[in-house]
Protein backbone atom coordinates (compact mmCIF):
# COMPACT_ATOMS: atom_id res chain seq x y z
CA UNK A 1 0.00 0.00 0.00
CA UNK A 2 1.45 3.59 -0.71
CA UNK A 3 2.17 5.91 1.62
CA UNK A 4 -0.94 8.08 -0.20
CA UNK A 5 -3.18 5.42 0.54
CA UNK A 6 -2.23 4.85 3.77
CA UNK A 7 -2.87 8.63 4.43
CA UNK A 8 -5.99 9.30 2.46
CA UNK A 9 -7.84 5.49 2.55
CA UNK A 10 -8.23 3.04 -0.06
CA UNK A 11 -11.03 3.11 -2.41
CA UNK A 12 -13.81 5.68 -2.18
CA UNK A 13 -14.69 5.65 1.19
CA UNK A 14 -11.44 6.80 1.80
CA UNK A 15 -11.48 10.91 1.98
CA UNK A 16 -8.99 13.68 2.90
CA UNK A 17 -11.01 14.81 6.08
CA UNK A 18 -10.55 11.64 7.69
CA UNK A 19 -8.16 10.64 10.13
CA UNK A 20 -6.54 7.46 9.36
CA UNK A 21 -4.20 5.62 12.20
CA UNK A 22 -0.83 5.09 10.33
CA UNK A 23 1.67 1.96 11.53
CA UNK A 24 4.19 3.94 12.21
CA UNK A 25 6.81 1.18 12.12
CA UNK A 26 6.78 2.52 8.46
CA UNK A 27 7.94 5.39 8.85
CA UNK A 28 11.33 6.62 10.86
CA UNK A 29 10.10 8.09 13.89
CA UNK A 30 11.82 9.58 17.05
CA UNK A 31 8.48 9.63 19.28
CA UNK A 32 10.15 8.78 21.92
CA UNK A 33 11.92 11.84 21.68
CA UNK A 34 9.56 14.18 20.94
CA UNK A 35 9.14 16.53 23.51
CA UNK A 36 5.96 18.31 21.93
CA UNK A 37 2.64 16.64 20.58
CA UNK A 38 0.07 17.76 18.81
CA UNK A 39 -3.90 16.92 19.85
CA UNK A 40 -6.99 17.54 18.46
CA UNK A 41 -9.89 18.53 20.28
CA UNK A 42 -13.57 19.66 20.30
CA UNK A 43 -14.92 22.10 22.44
CA UNK A 44 -18.66 21.64 23.02
CA UNK A 45 -18.64 23.08 26.28
CA UNK A 46 -16.51 24.55 29.37
CA UNK A 47 -15.98 20.73 30.20
CA UNK A 48 -14.11 20.09 27.57
CA UNK A 49 -11.49 23.27 28.25
CA UNK A 50 -9.81 21.09 31.02
CA UNK A 51 -7.95 18.21 28.78
CA UNK A 52 -6.91 21.06 26.45
CA UNK A 53 -5.46 23.12 29.52
CA UNK A 54 -3.60 19.83 30.59
CA UNK A 55 -2.44 19.37 27.23
CA UNK A 56 -0.92 22.54 26.78
CA UNK A 57 0.62 22.90 30.65
CA UNK A 58 2.56 19.59 29.70
CA UNK A 59 4.04 21.18 26.60
CA UNK A 60 1.63 20.02 24.02
CA UNK A 61 -0.31 21.86 21.42
CA UNK A 62 -3.83 21.69 20.79
CA UNK A 63 -5.96 22.48 17.48
CA UNK A 64 -9.43 22.63 18.84
CA UNK A 65 -12.75 22.68 16.78
CA UNK A 66 -15.08 24.96 18.29
CA UNK A 67 -18.14 24.12 15.39
CA UNK A 68 -20.37 22.55 18.15
CA UNK A 69 -20.14 26.08 20.29
CA UNK A 70 -22.91 28.69 19.30
CA UNK A 71 -21.00 31.93 18.43
CA UNK A 72 -23.81 34.14 20.42
CA UNK A 73 -23.18 32.10 23.02
CA UNK A 74 -21.23 33.80 25.97
CA UNK A 75 -19.58 30.03 26.51
CA UNK A 76 -17.51 31.19 23.43
CA UNK A 77 -15.99 33.87 25.38
CA UNK A 78 -15.53 32.47 28.33
CA UNK A 79 -13.54 29.43 27.23
CA UNK A 80 -11.61 32.19 24.69
CA UNK A 81 -10.78 34.00 27.67
CA UNK A 82 -9.55 31.30 29.63
CA UNK A 83 -7.33 29.39 26.87
CA UNK A 84 -5.81 33.14 26.44
CA UNK A 85 -4.82 32.99 29.86
CA UNK A 86 -3.36 29.76 30.18
CA UNK A 87 -1.43 30.53 26.85
CA UNK A 88 -0.08 33.53 28.84
CA UNK A 89 0.69 31.85 31.72
CA UNK A 90 3.05 29.20 29.66
CA UNK A 91 4.57 31.88 27.74
CA UNK A 92 2.63 30.35 24.65
CA UNK A 93 0.65 31.39 21.79
CA UNK A 94 -3.16 31.33 20.85
CA UNK A 95 -5.08 32.21 17.26
CA UNK A 96 -8.55 31.37 16.45
CA UNK A 97 -8.73 30.54 12.93
CA UNK A 98 -11.67 31.24 11.34
CA UNK A 99 -14.91 30.87 13.02
CA UNK A 100 -14.38 26.66 13.46
CA UNK A 101 -10.54 26.37 15.61
CA UNK A 102 -8.54 27.48 18.16
CA UNK A 103 -4.72 26.69 18.21
CA UNK A 104 -3.50 26.93 21.65
CA UNK A 105 0.60 26.08 21.71
CA UNK A 106 3.06 25.53 24.84
CA UNK A 107 6.19 27.71 25.92
CA UNK A 108 8.26 28.68 23.21
CA UNK A 109 5.96 28.14 20.45
CA UNK A 110 4.55 31.00 18.34
CA UNK A 111 2.17 31.40 15.64
CA UNK A 112 2.51 33.43 12.35
CA UNK A 113 0.05 35.75 11.35
CA UNK A 114 0.98 35.53 8.22
CA UNK A 115 0.13 32.58 5.89
CA UNK A 116 2.94 31.04 3.78
CA UNK A 117 3.27 31.89 0.12
CA UNK A 118 2.33 35.31 0.68
CA UNK A 119 4.26 38.05 -0.26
Amino acid sequence: MGFMNKILGDGPSGSVGDYVELDLDDFETASDEAGMSIHIAEIGGQQDVIAIKDAVYDGDLVVADITRLRTEDTTVERITDELQQVAREVDGDIVQKGDDQLIVTPSGVNISRQKLGRN
